[in-house]
């Protein structure tokens, strides 16, 4: 039996779907507070337990009769104001799984973990496994607290645990909702008039939970890998959501000082209202930086093609208009 962390989110859920598809018995964890998603709701096989990442004795529990652990949940935010809370489940709540794996000799784990722990390139350069991350003024609370997840994981790896670790670039998918990659089309949708100068890569979930199913059944073991199918522009990104959902494209370039500016005034807002408006020194940074990612490692180690980042984007654009 498989153990998935993260179960109901947007990449715990299609994982889980895929591996029912395959004929694995998974068990799932939530919190009890956790709303099911609906991708998931009429899965009688799964075999749901509640449980925290903060509570070692929920995960012994969990861990039971368990042979292999796909480890997807994670608290993201670029809101300086969550570090602490990110480093205590991102960081401390893998301790607590790795030592619980350890305990009940688990045969695999694999952790998800994010580009944002891969380190940066020089100009002109994908950005590949080799590049090292490291600290600096310009990391965010979220890069670090995955950054020092890998390094736990690597630590466990070092005491003999079979471990591999993906860092997938931004996941799109039409089953997101309104959260992480569907924010995106969302705005693009209510009509955005402007992108910033930068670039990323960007990945199909159905893809990133293959590439996990296909890691957790081989024989590869003590890697990380970049899970990215293509890098556009948010330019050229942002233009083909608008094409495909019938709006004009933004065409007025986002300067850095504008952002700033925002930035002052959201921030000000925050302090009277209490309100997150989910623009900080991290979101305006992020995005003016040109960061383009390399695949060729996964493609090589799993023989495998990504699907094209344009059909997935329509994908998402026709199930948004329908629904």
């Amino acid at each position: 039996m498989v153990l998935v962390t993260g179960a109901t989110g947007f990449l715990g859920s299609e994982l889980i779907s895929q591996l029912l598809r395959n004929g694995e018995r998974v068990r799932a964890i939530k919190r009890p507070s956790s709303v099911i998603p609906e991708i998931l709701r009429n899965e009688s096989l799964i075999e749901w337990t509640n449980a925290d990442l903060l509570d070692y004795f929920s995960l012994e529990d969990a861990i039971q009769g368990i042979t292999k652990v796909y480890h997807c949940a994670a608290l993201v935010s670029l809101n300086p104001k969550d570090k602490k809370k990110m480093l205590r489940v991102n960081v401390q709540g893998t301790v607590n799984l790795l030592n619980v794996c350890t305990a009940n000799q688990i045969k695999k784990f694999l952790h998800v973990s994010s580009v944002a722990a891969v380190g940066d390139s020089k100009k002109g350069e994908l950005i590949n496994e080799k590049h090292h991350w490291e600290y600096g003024s310009g990391k965010s609370g979220y890069s670090i607290s995955k950054y020092e997840s890998e390094m736990e994981v690597f630590r466990a790896a070092a005491e003999g645990m079979n471990i591999v670790i993906v860092n997938p670039t931004i996941i799109l998918g039409k089953n997101a909702g309104k959260e992480g990659s569907g924010q995106l089309f969302e705005m693009i949708k209510k009509g955005m008039k402007y992108y910033p100068d930068g670039s990323f890569g960007y990945v199909d979930v159905a893809d990133v939970a293959m590439i996990m199913i296909k890691l957790m059944e081989s024989k590869i073991s003590s890697q990380k890998f970049i899970i990215n199918a293509e890098n556009w522009t948010y330019q050229d990104l942002f233009s083909e959501i608008a094409t495909q959902m019938g709006k004009a494209p933004p065409d007025i370039a986002l300067k850095p000082w504008m952002l700033k500016f925002a930035w002052v005034g959201t921030g000000i807002l925050s302090a009277f209202t209490g309100k997150n408006y989910g623009l900080n020194k991290d979101t305006v940074h992020s995005a003016f930086r040109k960061q383009n990612y390399s695949n060729e490692k996964i493609k090589k180690a799993l023989d495998l093609e990504f699907r094209s980042v344009k059909e997935t984007i329509y994908e998402i654009c026709q199930y948004m208009k329908a629904n």
